[in-house]
């Protein structure tokens, strides 16, 4: 006999979580532990309660905390669980950062709770080896910065700044490569094109200047921009806070 599967349910859409709880009610196979209908609570759940489920269902967009996010806490507090992704539409750059980030099936809004328990159950009883993730301080304090700076980790742009941040970083690049190097390498990774990876960055940075924590922005961008006035440019706001990371890094060794 096959070992119960704990699962933990995060999803804001009320009609489906309560169709999964009636019909996984009467489930030898499959025990729903626990329902979150925003991502913040969910979260919380999940961080402090890991050996109370084997399996988690979630939605990609969500109140307060959204799914990417959630899957990048699990991986940086190395909680390896059985994930998955429920959403309503398919973007191939989502699909990929979720399979990045550990989720082992991707399912499309509307779905039959046969095919939903079918899916599961392959996951959670066919794969022997699950995946162990590595997360350095670094990566996380990037995280970390963009969140606060109020851009969600579901865009596009968000990736994008992440990832063009970790290169400056690493390489020691500084603005006038961004446009020459970073944007090529990131087409490159993403299979998209430089001037999309362009828009997209532009796109996260003017949501950021909307949503983001105004004393950060002042933190961070105050020496060389007005940030009531105007917005950095894409090379400036991927430099300054590399150079941050920098400066943060030079002070611990110290």
């Amino acid at each position: 006999m096959e070992k119960l599967i704990n699962v933990v349910v995060v999803d804001d859409n009320s009609a489906v979580t309560n169709n999964m709880k009636k019909y996984f009610l009467s489930s030898t196979n499959v025990k729903i532990v626990a329902i979150f209908n925003n991502g913040k609570d969910g979260l919380d759940y999940l961080l402090n309660n890991e050996k109370e489920y084997d399996a988690i269902i979630l939605d990609i967009v969500l109140p307060q905390v959204d799914g990417i996010r959630i899957l990048e806490e699990l991986q940086m507090h190395n909680i390896t669980k059985q994930i998955m992704i429920l959403s309503s539409y398919k973007d191939e750059y989502t699909i990929q950062r979720v399979r990045q980030l550990g989720a082992s099936f991707y399912m499309l809004k509307p779905f039959s709770m046969e095919s939903l328990e079918k899916r599961l159950l392959d996951i959670c009883y066919n794969t022997h080896i699950k995946p162990s993730y590595v997360s350095t301080s670094v990566e996380y304090e990037v995280s970390s910065i963009l969140h606060e700076l109020g851009i969600p980790s579901h865009l596009r742009g968000y990736q994008y700044i992440r990832d063009g941040i970790l290169l400056m970083y690493e390489n020691d690049m500084n603005t006038t490569l961004v446009t020459k190097d970073i944007y090529p390498e990131l087409a490159d990774k993403y299979d998209t094109t430089s001037s999309r990876v362009e828009r997209a960055i532009r796109h996260a940075i003017e949501i950021s200047w909307v949503r983001g924590d105004l004393k950060l922005m002042e933190n961070l961008f105050g020496h060389s921009i007005d940030y009531e006035k105007s917005k950095p440019t894409n090379s400036e706001f991927l430099a300054t806070i590399a150079d941050r990371l920098k400066l943060n890094s030079k002070t611990l060794i110290s």
